[in-house]
């Protein structure tokens, strides 16, 4: 008989994990249930892998390994399937319609291995379940808090229209941070250029028409600048690469992922976008998770790690501490100094009137807005300092080049002159 490794919660939000043996996904899931548990991954072990501690991903064989699906493909698919199910269509033939137009591989294989696991009898949100790199704990259990309020459809609605605000506020955040890394980048290697070519050309220059005769300070200095880097090229470039890796296995470190995620919620400029952008996700998660019938604790379990910052992290798990001991949100929220007044006080109305999701919905809302504000802000007050940074080592290079040249130029004159 076949063994399941399962990922549940019981009714306290707990996260469980164990084996249990069953002769299908269905029969395990509802072994499960009547443990009083709510099964959020059930996936088979298969024998012949598990020596090599590998795990089928599927009771049919297909194994999808880890597949990349970029955010916007399962968004679309996500908005397609809700369509189709609210104009009616059942769930078996929206699956089998969306499968014929796939053009995505690794989705294509998960929404066919979707299909004829809800063929065999299991729920959708347990064929989700099963593809755990795909679709996450949030999308798992939002469809099967749909399922048992009987709203799959609304959910789905609201899945596809979580997902298309996450991917508007993930790109407008990426496209603020790219603009200076790539004038950062161009520098550098305009820098990299005249150090290495264009300098020693002109120390050639200085020599032959100056000999010995000293060289303003600052084109002294560039040179020597020049010289080091022309002698110490693969050292330069090992420190890079030593610093680059030191600060990966660092942020891999609990201690190091803590204290990264904590600059970047106070780091100048940047900062502010950070945490309006990591309230604005835990307000529009927590809030698409309640209203959509997950219950509080569990919501902000999923909540807690599907946040990005670790710091956020932490202090949702405080949160989520107070809600299991029957108190409030407030508390924990105002503690931990990470969330506005304007926040805590909605969070505070939304509770005592019985609107949390309406609440957190609109803190969401207002601090999307924010982030487009503060994008906006960041661009345009970034734009000039790179220009202006790029601008100053360029022509401080420039400038001491030229004076030199304003001394050989005299010299000419006066040769020419006498």
């Amino acid at each position: 008989m076949p063994t399941f490794n399962y990922t549940a919660v019981d009714a306290t939000g707990q996260q469980k994990t164990g084996t249990i043996d069953a002769p299908n996904t269905a029969d395990a899931t509802a072994k499960i249930k009547q443990q009083g548990l709510f099964p959020v991954t059930v996936v088979e072990v298969n024998t012949a892998t598990a020596a090599l501690g590998a795990k089928s991903t599927k009771k049919s064989g297909f194994s999808f390994g880890k597949p990349k699906i970029k955010g916007k493909i399962l968004m679309v698919f996500t908005r397609q399937l809700a369509t189709l199910i609210d104009a009616g269509m059942p769930l078996l033939r929206s699956l089998t319609t969306l499968i014929k137009q796939e053009k995505n591989v690794a989705l294509k294989g998960a929404m066919s291995a979707l299909s004829d696991s809800v063929e065999s009898g299991s729920t959708f949100s347990d064929a989700l379940a099963q593809h755990p790199t795909i679709f996450n704990k949030l999308y798992v259990n939002m469809v099967k808090a749909g399922e048992i309020g009987g709203v799959l459809e609304i959910v789905l609605v609201r899945l596809a229209e979580f997902q298309e605000k996450s991917q508007k506020i993930r790109s407008k955040v990426i496209s603020a941070m790219v603009y200076p890394v790539v004038v950062l980048v161009i520098a550098i290697g305009i820098l990299a250029f005249l150090l290495l070519f264009i300098v020693p050309k002109f120390e050639a220059i200085f020599k032959d028409m100056l000999g010995n005769k000293p060289l303003p300070f600052l084109t002294q200095m560039v040179i020597d600048v020049s010289r080091f880097v022309q002698h110490n090229v693969l050292i330069i470039v090992g420190f890079i690469v030593v610093v680059v890796v030191a600060y990966k296995i660092f942020s891999k470190t609990p201690g190091g992922a803590t204290l990264i995620d904590r600059i970047k919620l106070k780091f100048p400029l940047f900062g502010d976008l950070v945490s309006k952008t990591s309230i604005a996700r835990f307000a529009r998660t927590l809030g698409t998770l309640v209203s959509s019938g997950v219950p509080i604790l569990q919501a902000l379990n999923i909540t807690k790690e599907t946040s990005g910052n670790i710091v956020i992290s932490n202090a949702i798990a405080n949160i989520y501490d107070s809600v299991k001991e029957g108190e409030s949100m407030v508390g924990p929220m105002e503690h931990s100094g990470l969330f506005p007044p304007m926040v805590v006080s909605m969070i505070q109305v939304g509770e005592e009137t019985g609107q949390l999701p309406a609440m957190l919905t609109k803190v969401a809302d207002v601090y999307e807005e924010e982030v487009d504000v503060a994008v906006a802000g960041l661009t345009s007050l970034l734009e000039p300092i790179m220009i202006v940074f790029l601008a100053v080592i360029v022509g401080t290079i420039v400038i001491a080049l030229f004076m030199p040249l304003i001394t050989i130029i005299t010299q000419l004159q006066s040769q020419t002159g006498s």
